[in-house]
């Protein structure tokens, strides 16, 4: 059995992976860094429009699925994740979304110390380099993350934001900056044309470093203990078992779905349910695998009249132009990302801070076949509650570390999120019924101006929504006995290994999960840098 020995080995190459192996590698410390996907090598990851070709690509994506539930009207319900250098961050919409403050500050008052937004605000301000500017108090020029607003804006999107203020949502011109409340056009990771994961950012910054190893291809099959301590990882390459131990820690960075699936198949997890599958109990963690949390989204769409939306760019003629464009001046349809133009806004008065993101799309998608567009001309807004009260969980269904684990997201179990959800569709619609939209609105084709009644929108929501892809909350942090990880990031009743990654927020940040998981990477990586220096 081949071993390798570092001082670091970080397990998984995604948002935050990637980061905190790049940062602990400036040390000199000797960092292995293991993926269990290939290098970033498809060329439709580095195409921001390439997306669509990605999100069932069994290559680069895990392709998970969750469990059908009748909440959400006994559905499978698709749950792509990146399974490449880079992980999700090669494979998503490039949204770059920090949150609202009071997310934050909300951590800090569960419990989580050192994480208000003040604490995390130098971390995101590290990490980014914003091409725009913007105030600098809070936007960063100097990181390896490199975020630009849209090069190309359709009309569409420009009569979106108008018809929003028309609505009563003022114009906020950077949602990262001082204020995140109102409409505003979309920013992006992005390299000039080109997608800015975290894998062509942190990771190749520092790739000249010999005491930083990358290995692709090489799943994690379990994380290895001596007493209460972890040493090691073994995992497969080859078709061979190897083993990475660690002088210093082991850092998990697998994902709110990979994470918790590694934790209790190694043994640390519910010890009842650890037991009901084989697993020999290091840990009773009743916190591993649950409170899983989601951005769960219904979509509303209209026709388009007299106006280009993407429907009509990515196909023919105009496709062959839009390449022109992507070529030769790096702009145009192929740079864009799913989301040009965003509303954070409150689902009733009383809130100290939104609860709603409503996200547009210069496109709409053929509901029979998942992601692809419709042939006629559309525009969509999704409709998402940033701060779900439902909950739901990941468990391991074997010790087999390559069966899927059984995820019960529990969309809509709570009746809040109905709530903000039915808020939501009503801002949407009266946002769409402002002039400088309908104009171009042959009508409403999903759901249909049929579907009116609260109980008819209610049944839409659970029969025709879908995740944002946002799953966070796993691996709990917090201070609190049923917390799965301290707020330094290591597992509670353990030593030598850390969470890093989305599964660690105790709940959702308001908006796309990218930029926070990235956070959580500096952040972590600052902190062992600390507790070494200690």
């Amino acid at each position: 059995m081949a071993e390798f020995m570092a001082d670091y080995v970080v397990v998984g190459a995604g948002s935050a992976g990637c980061v905190v192996a790049a940062r602990l590698s400036e040390t000199g410390a000797k960092v292995l860094l293991l993926e269990a996907g290939p290098r970033d090598w498809h060329p439709m990851i580095h195409i921001p429009a390439g997306i669509l070709k990605l999100l069932y690509n069994p290559r680069v994506n895990w392709n998970y699925t969750a469990e059908p539930e009748p909440s959400t009207g006994n559905r499978p319900i698709h749950f792509p994740r990146g399974k490449v250098l880079g992980g999700s961050s090669s494979i998503n919409g490039m949204f770059y979304v920090r949150g609202n403050p009071a997310d934050y500050d909300g951590w800090a008052q569960m419990g989580c110390r050192g994480w208000t937004f003040d604490d995390v605000l130098p971390m995101f301000r590290k990490s980014e380099r914003y091409m725009s500017g913007g105030d600098p108090e809070f936007r960063g020029q100097d990181g390896p993350l490199q975020v630009e607003d849209y090069r190309t804006i359709l009309p569409l999107t420009h009569r979106f934001v108008e018809a929003a203020q028309q609505a009563g949502f003022p114009l906020t011109k950077d949602y990262n900056g001082k204020t995140q409340e109102g409409v505003g056009y979309a920013q992006m990771t992005r390299l000039g044309r080109f997608r800015a994961s975290t894998a062509r950012t942190f990771l190749r910054a520092a790739a000249h470093r010999d005491n930083l190893q990358v290995l692709t291809g090489a799943p994690a099959t379990k994380l290895l203990f001596e007493g209460r301590r972890c040493v090691g990882v073994a995992f497969r390459r080859g078709g061979k078992t190897e083993k990475a131990l660690a002088a210093r820690e082991v850092i998990l960075c697998g994902g709110s779905i990979n994470s918790p699936q590694l934790l209790q198949i190694s043994g640390v997890g519910p010890a009842e349910h650890l037991k009901s599958i084989g697993v020999e109990v290091v840990l009773d963690a009743p916190g591993v695998g649950a409170n899983m949390i989601d951005h769960y989204t219904a979509r509303i769409t209209h026709r388009v009249k007299d106006l280009i939306s993407i429907n009509q760019l990515s196909r023919g003629p105009r496709l062959m132009g839009e390449l022109v464009k992507f070529v030769t001046r790096g702009n145009g349809a192929l740079t864009f990302g799913v989301t040009s133009a965003t509303i954070f806004c409150r689902s009733r008065e009383g809130l100290a801070s939104p609860d709603l993101q409503l996200l547009f799309t210069p496109a709409s998608y053929d509901q029979n076949r998942f992601g692809q567009l419709e042939y006629k001309s559309g525009m969509t807004v999704a409709v998402c509650p940033t701060r779900p009260d439902s909950r739901g969980s990941v468990m391991a269904k074997s010790a087999d570390p390559f069966e899927y684990p059984a995820i019960a997201p529990g969309y809509l179990t709570a009746e809040s999120d109905l709530d903000v959800m039915l808020s939501g569709i009503k801002k949407v619609r009266h946002i769409f019924a402002q002039s400088p939209l309908a104009q171009h609105s042959l009508g409403e084709t999903l759901p249909t101006e049929a579907v009116a009644s609260d109980t008819d929108l209610i049944e839409f929501c659970r029969r025709g929504g879908t995740s944002l892809y946002h799953q966070v909350g796993t691996c709990r942090m917090g201070e609190d006995p049923g917390a799965v990880v301290d707020s330094r990031l290591r597992l509670r009743g353990l030593q030598g290994l850390r969470v890093v990654d989305a599964s660690i927020m105790p709940t959702l940040t308001t908006g796309n999960t990218n930029a926070p998981s990235i956070m959580i990477g500096e952040k972590a990586a600052a902190m062992i840098r600390e507790d070494v220096r200690a």
